[in-house]
């Protein structure tokens, strides 16, 4: 089975990005920012929900998210307002802008109060360490935070990159192809089209409005 696009390209339904519900980001969030355990464990759980925020509300990759610094994501003690995916860490090596959600700008003052400042001071240190080392946490590591998670949450197998086709897909029902291009940082605009896709979200609702009709 397959579908078509809305520039023309037929997608085969195994294709179609795996996403996740309205629900289920809810619940891992949930599970991610747990507030309880040592002062270690909650600064985990500070940091795993900004990682996980950063590609559901930003629509980062996981490399893109290891490789940010204090510096991209905190600008004179206060989160940015657009974070600026450099170049050095883009896939495609351009740089693009995406505005900060305000969730996101909480998670990153949580990060900022709990674990920037007293414990990352330079500004150019990466914002998500291993351990007390200064080098980045790994993307496998970021593989087992979120499946983790979701296997907690509901009791699913989730893909960290299943965060950004989410993104992707929420962004694509509210605005352009163009320019949830842009904020994907895809170079050629088919990789784009993927997103164009119905949900079961949409499903039902088009049901709906079709029996509200019948019923008019």
């Amino acid at each position: 089975m397959s579908i078509s696009t809305n520039v023309g390209r037929i997608v085969p339904t195994s294709e179609i990005p795996k996403t996740l519900t309205v629900e289920e980001c809810r619940q891992l969030l949930e599970i991610l920012s747990s507030r309880t355990g040592t002062p270690g464990q909650i600064r985990k759980g500070i940091r795993n929900q900004a990682v996980a925020l950063l590609m559901l509300d930003a629509g980062l990759r996981v490399s893109e998210t290891t490789g940010l610094r204090v510096s991209d994501l905190m600008f004179n003690g206060r989160p940015v307002t657009s974070l600026i995916v450099r170049a050095e860490i883009a896939k495609n090596h351009k740089e693009r802008q995406i505005p900060v959600s305000e969730r996101l700008a909480e998670a990153l003052s949580l990060m900022d109060l709990n674990y920037w400042t007293p414990i990352l001071p330079n500004s150019g240190a990466f914002a998500f360490i291993e351990g007390k080392s200064n080098k980045p946490i790994c993307r496998r590591q970021v593989h087992r935070i979120i499946g983790k998670a979701a296997a907690k949450a509901f009791g699913r197998d989730v893909h960290p990159h299943m965060l950004r086709h989410t993104f992707a897909s929420r962004l694509m029902r509210v605005t352009d192809m163009r320019t949830v291009q842009a904020m994907l940082g895809h170079s050629n605009i088919t990789s784009t089209q993927i997103y164009t896709h119905p949900n079961e979200t949409d499903k039902h609702s088009a049901i709906e409005k079709m029996q509200i009709a019948d019923s008019q």
